[in-house]
């Protein structure tokens, strides 16, 4: 028996086949090898074609199954999805893609939050949906219903990426739980649907999916699917979340006190807390986490730097030309030392940053000396400053009363390199534990959770190897940390001019 994952991401589309049994992936693929594509038509917005991601799920899948020996369609009992958070996908009643995705990172509706967290008053905001309004799903729906009224009047329903391919799989429109919290449609004093802030913003709610626990089947593989896939017809989704939460369960992050970490095109830490937390700026925020329950909450703190891998792709692509692999960036890093001799680099170009207050900082690469710094040295700060980035939006969240002693990550994306992991683990300093998971297994270990497959939750994560254990070390963690303080001070200089 297998369960398949997928993990719907805005640089590529990961699949992934899991044997529960051994906890071994079988099979895994993803397309495309570059990056996806993604369209700003004004500087500040990101948009993406839903059916580029169905495509590439097809392109996905075809490899996974001709890379899996023997033949395993007739044994794969059930499929779970993960995918870029926040995301605004809009159809209509033919179920046809009625505008380009506005997804994680486009910033075109700041201003829209700002003005409902005003008109409904920010105490009222923050208890009721322990965030702003911001810059989330329901703030660009309201964008599109002032901006665009021939999409808004054909509209039927509004979807997350992953509902989106979990309506392409089954037919059905739905969403979690989970999912609409993170759009900002979940108020959770009254634990219902957040129809103060649809009234303010003239949106009605029959726009809105029906909802599930992320935990449930919500369908099944269709024939027309099951046909374009090259998978048997029937097959349950039993699983669904966005990429942080479902970044956490791959890691086991489920319980009050645990914290997970991510460096894919975003950076993120996300912790879980059974009390319904919230930073008065809305720099961080907060969300169901995927196992919540009425009577047993749980709720994920989510830290979230736009610009992390994108930069590392964008120093790679444009700045180096692409006469270095990401393998011999990590080595030329290595060979600079701590604090890149001054080198200051920020990684704020990919979108109004939360923990910023969306103050438009951009990307920046600071105090260069022409006769010192080289390339390398641009590597190097490149991913400190990444690292430097996660740490000033930490310790937001140790200001909220979280606590923060260990870190576990992927064995994947930024944390591959050497340097990277150095530097969070000493500028951050907590112990850093190494799983060997990712987003598309996580998505196949909550499809077979879905469908009861597992009689506990450590049964479901036996499996999951610890590559390794990274403690601070004493005197790097000193030689980084004054890195930290010369990086911060150089941001809040930069962040004092803009408020002039």
């Amino acid at each position: 028996m297998y369960f398949l994952g997928y993990d719907v991401g805005s640089s590529s589309i990961k699949a992934c086949l899991y044997e529960p049994e051994t906890g071994k992936v079988v099979a895994s693929a993803a397309s495309p090898q570059e990056e996806l594509p993604m369209q700003s038509p004004r500087q500040g917005w990101a948009e993406q074609d839903p059916q580029l991601w169905w495509n590439h799920i097809q392109k996905a899948t075809a490899d996974l199954l001709e890379g899996a020996a023997p033949p395993v369609t007739d044994k794969i009992a059930g499929i779970g999805i993960a995918y870029q958070m926040h995301g605004l996908v809009m159809v209509d009643r033919r179920q046809q893609a009625l505008h380009p995705a506005i997804i994680w990172c486009d910033g075109r509706a700041v201003d829209i939050g700002k003005e409902a967290f005003k008109a409904l008053g920010e105490e009222y905001c923050q208890q009721h949906y322990l965030n702003s309004p911001g810059n989330f799903t329901a703030s660009k729906l309201r964008w599109i219903q002032q901006n665009k009224p021939e999409v808004y009047e054909k509209l039927h329903k509004i979807m997350l990426p992953g509902d989106y391919i979990a309506m392409k799989l089954t037919g059905r429109i739905s969403t979690s739980l989970s999912g609409l919290s993170e759009g900002i449609f979940w108020d959770y004093k009254k634990g219902n649907i957040a129809k103060d802030l649809l009234d303010c913003y003239e949106i009605s709610a029959e726009l809105l999916p029906d909802y599930h626990p992320n935990f449930s089947v919500s369908g099944e593989l269709t024939k027309n699917a099951a046909h374009q896939l090259g998978l048997n017809p029937g097959i349950p989704i039993g699983y669904r979340a966005g990429d942080q939460p479902n970044n956490a369960l791959s890691l086991n992050v489920m319980q009050p006190g645990e914290v997970a970490a991510n460096a894919g095109t975003s950076g993120v830490i996300y912790g879980v807390t059974d009390k319904p937390r919230y930073d008065e700026k809305s720099r961080v925020n907060t969300f169901l986490h995927v196992n919540h329950q009425e009577k047993k909450p749980h709720y994920g703190v989510l830290l979230c730097v736009n610009g992390t891998g994108i930069q590392n792709y964008w120093l790679k692509s444009h700045l180096f030309g692409n006469e270095h692999s990401y393998d011999n960036m990590n080595r030329q890093a290595g060979k600079i030392p701590i604090g890149s001799d001054g080198l200051c680099v920020f990684p704020f170009g990919n979108g109004p940053e939360r923990v910023l207050q969306h103050q438009q900082v951009g990307a920046q690469i600071r105090n260069i000396r022409f006769n010192q710094h080289s390339q390398a040295h641009v590597m190097r700060a490149g991913q400190e400053g990444i690292c430097f980035s996660l740490n000033y939006g930490l310790n937001v969240m140790k200001g909220m009363g979280m606590e923060v002693n260990t870190i576990r990550v992927g064995s994947d994306n930024m944390f591959q390199s050497p340097v990277f992991r150095e530097a969070f683990v000493n500028v951050t300093g907590t112990a850093v534990e190494v799983l060997d998971t990712n987003g598309a297994l996580g998505a196949a270990i909550g499809a077979a959770i879905g469908m009861d497959h597992f009689r506990s939750r450590e049964e479901a994560f036996k499996n999951i190897d610890k590559i390794r254990t990274l403690h601070p070390e004493p005197v790097k963690q000193k030689a980084y940390r004054r890195a930290y303080e010369r990086w911060e001070a150089t941001l809040q200089r930069e962040l004092s001019s803009i408020d002039s």
